[in-house]
């Protein structure tokens, strides 16, 4: 099946609060431009210099994602254009967010990253870190930067009942919260497990191998 294909088949899956991020980290711009095409305008990338030249020679009406884990130093890079970010996991993190959106007079969105997985790879924040930051003062006195939301990656896994426990915590400590943080975007869930984070809901999935297949990285 085409990319257009594979984009339309996983749409019509998808209840109309979704919304779906295309992953399309080691794709070519050709291979982009045919979601494009297609009528796809969201994409995720997880390095920012392949974004941003990416970025650089494709149509400005692309909402481009971050879903990496961002190092500090290269934020510069993406604060032009980055619509939103999905892995911010620490207040020196989103300092530099509000200091190098300021220069470019943008506001960008950020969703907190909170570890839910078992696994000791992933990033994220805990809860309590996050609380503590979304009440700081300093966070208040930024301008710059908005946190719209959360995001988290469960475990790799085909454990059902885990990936749900995982969803469910996140789901839980978001609609806790989300009325005081005014958050409007839950992002969890990719290409193999999205269809259980949308039944524990989530409202941001983020596919990359069942639109564009598997992944190049020659």
């Amino acid at each position: 099946m085409s990319i257009a294909e594979n984009l339309e088949q996983i749409k019509n899956t998808l209840p109309e609060t979704v919304s779906l991020v295309a992953v399309s980290k080691t794709k070519s711009v050709a291979e982009i431009m045919q979601a494009y095409e297609a009528g796809h305008k969201v994409f995720g990338e997880n390095k920012i210099q392949e974004m941003t030249s990416k970025w650089e020679v494709m149509p400005k009406d692309i909402e481009w994602h971050m879903i990496g884990h961002v190092q500090t130093n290269k934020v510069k890079y993406m604060a032009e254009f980055v619509s939103l970010i999905h892995a911010v996991d620490s207040m020196k993190l989103i300092k530099e967010i509000n200091k190098q959106a300021s220069k470019y007079n943008r506001t960008i969105d950020c969703l907190l990253q909170i570890k839910i997985a078992e696994e000791e790879s992933k990033f994220g924040m805990t809860e309590e870190d996050a609380l503590a930051l979304l009440s700081s003062e300093e966070i208040k006195a930024l301008e710059n930067v908005k946190i719209v939301g959360l995001m988290g990656m469960a475990t790799f896994t085909n454990d059902e009942s885990q990936l749900a426990r995982e969803f469910n915590r996140l789901k839980e400590f978001y609609d806790k919260h989300s009325e005081a943080q005014k958050f409007t975007t839950l992002s969890m869930g990719m290409s193999g497990d999205y269809m259980l984070a949308i039944t524990y809901g989530s409202n941001m999935i983020r596919v990359g191998s069942s639109i564009f297949g598997a992944r190049n990285y020659s």
